[in-house]
C-alpha cells in the first residue's frame, strides 16, 4: 500500500471516529457533582464542604449560572480552596455564553488556556472544541476540560445521542424533546415541558438548548 493511499485511509478513519463522536453537546461526565442534580448527601461528600454550605446550595438551586454557584460557594469556601470543590463540583458552563470569570473558575485553567476557548468561539458543536482545543492538550486532560462544558443543542435537529448527552436528560424527556418538533420559540418549550416537570425544571433544561 503507497504512501498516499495510507493517508486517504488515515483522514478516512479519523473522520469515522470524528463523526460517530461527535454528536454529544455535553462533555461525558468525569465524576463531577452537578448541582442541580445531585442529592445533600452526595454535594456533602464533596471535600471543603460544610454543612451549611451544603445546605445554602440546596437551597438556591437550580443555578443557571456557574457564576450563581459560585457565589453561594464563596461565601463558605475561601478563596483559594474553591478550586478544590470545583474538582469534585461543578455546575457545566456554556462555551458560547460564558465569561472570563466563569472559564477561570475551572481548575487549574489560566490566562493561556482562556484565550484558546475565547478564540474559537462561537462554537457550532462540541466537536470542535474538541478539535481546537486537542491541538493543546493530551486526551486525559481534553476530556477533563469537556465535562466542566457544553454547546446547545438545537431543539429542532438535535440527534438523539445529542439530546441524551444533557445533563440530567433520560430517555422519558428525550421523548417530550421530540414530541413538539418544529418548536418556533422557547415559550413554546417552556410550556410544553411544563406539562411534565416543575418550573425550577424547565429553567434548568433551558439552558442547555436553543432554536436556531
Amino acid at each position: 500500500m503507497n504512501s498516499t493511499i495510507r493517508s486517504v485511509l488515515g483522514v478516512a478513519a479519523a473522520a469515522l471516529v470524528f463523526a460517530g463522536s461527535g454528536a454529544a453537546q455535553a462533555g461525558a461526565n468525569q465524576g463531577l457533582v452537578n448541582p442541580n442534580l445531585a442529592s445533600a448527601e452526595e454535594i456533602g461528600a464533596v471535600p471543603g464542604l460544610s454543612t451549611e454550605a451544603v445546605q445554602a446550595i440546596m437551597s438556591a438551586r437550580p443555578f443557571l449560572r456557574m457564576s450563581a454557584l459560585h457565589t453561594v460557594v464563596s461565601q463558605h469556601v475561601a478563596a483559594d480552596a474553591a478550586a478544590t470543590v470545583y474538582a469534585k463540583m461543578w455546575l457545566p458552563i456554556d462555551l458560547n455564553d460564558v465569561t472570563d470569570e466563569e472559564i477561570l473558575l475551572i481548575p487549574s485553567i489560566g490566562a493561556r488556556m482562556l484565550r484558546e476557548f475565547r478564540e474559537y468561539a462561537p462554537y457550532e458543536a462540541l466537536a470542535q472544541f474538541h478539535r481546537e482545543i486537542d491541538k493543546y492538550v493530551d486526551d486525559a486532560e481534553l476530556a477533563r476540560l469537556e465535562s466542566y462544558v457544553y454547546v446547545r443543542i438545537d431543539l429542532n435537529t438535535a440527534t438523539d445521542e445529542a439530546i441524551l448527552s444533557l445533563p440530567g436528560i433520560g430517555a422519558r424527556m428525550l421523548r417530550e424533546f421530540k414530541e413538539y418538533r418544529p418548536y418556533t420559540s422557547m415559550a413554546q418549550f417552556a410550556r410544553e415541558m411544563s406539562k411534565y416537570v416543575d418550573d425550577n425544571e424547565v429553567a434548568r433544561m433551558r439552558r442547555y438548548v436553543e432554536i436556531r
